[in-house]
């Protein structure tokens, strides 16, 4: 691993001119990819993206994970584990194409609306759901395509760290709530919750860490605007032959997830107590 990375940071204090890459350092790169608008437009699409997935993903997860922990037999939390992780038997790219068949112009969704007759920009203002806001004239090759297709495929690795550290509580410490007068929504929230944070906190960096940097997704269900930093990085390495730019945003992307990630973990021990 060391030695890529460290090829990565060395080519991003280079230049290049087609087939000629000048080995000279300099910073010319990074000041580019600083005040250049579109490059920040693109990073900031890409932190909203992944932190949108993350919390759509985490919010949906915890429920899962509470049920099966507190609420499923133990005899058959194996079988409801086994099913969680059924997406993974199919390739993630064959997913992707499965909700480019769901959101398509004529795909499923817009044709069991259309066939209720549902006024899809009446239903946008209503709900105010993301995609809905955008027209579902086309809810493919959009930014909220993008977060729907990877809330589905993150979903897994947000369920099943949180369930491990929802089983690792202690049953007798609610108990003992209860008996000190708390009730099941004050105990949860006294309790359970803290219990839970480590998991809730792996399941945040598991999702959010790799959503950023995904490539296929925002290629191929994204559209022009929702493109993501990974998908310049690829155009500015094989479609405008400029490795050490593609290497910056590289590397800007790293430390940006690097101090995102380090920033939760510290929150996280903040707001538990742990030094």
């Amino acid at each position: 691993m060391a030695g890529p990375l460290l090829a990565i940071v060395v080519f991003s204090f280079w230049t290049q001119d087609y087939l000629t890459v000048d080995r000279t350092l300099t910073l010319a790169n990074y000041r580019e990819a600083f005040t250049d608008p579109i490059y920040r437009a693109i990073m900031l699409r890409s932190l909203w993206i992944s932190g949108l997935v993350t919390l759509i993903t985490v919010l949906l997860a915890f429920p899962v994970a509470y049920f099966v922990s507190f609420h499923v037999q133990p005899s058959k939390k194996s079988l409801w584990l086994f099913l969680i992780t059924i997406p993974f038997w199919t390739s993630y790219l064959l997913r992707i194409f499965l909700w480019k068949v769901i959101l398509g112009f004529n795909g499923v969704l817009n044709s069991v609306l259309a066939y209720v007759n549902v006024p899809l920009e009446a239903l946008g203002n209503a709900t105010g759901i993301l995609w809905m806001q955008e027209g579902l004239s086309a809810p493919l090759y959009s930014a909220s395509a993008v977060v729907l297709t990877l809330s589905h495929a993150f979903a897994p690795f947000a369920i099943l760290p949180i369930f491990v550290a929802l089983e690792k509580i202690d049953r007798s410490l609610l108990e003992a709530a209860r008996d000190l007068g708390e009730t099941a929504v004050t105990a949860f929230i006294r309790v359970t919750l803290p219990l839970a944070a480590p998991g809730v906190v792996a399941a945040l960096l598991i999702v959010f860490i790799p959503t950023v940097g995904d490539y296929v997704t925002p290629a191929q269900v994204g559209g022009p605007g929702g493109l993501m930093i990974a998908n310049m990085i690829q155009t500015q390495f094989l479609g405008l032959n400029n490795a050490p730019m593609g290497a910056t945003l590289a590397v800007i992307a790293m430390l940006i997830v690097t101090v995102i990630a380090l920033a939760t973990v510290w929150l996280a021990r903040r707001l538990s107590g742990v030094r």
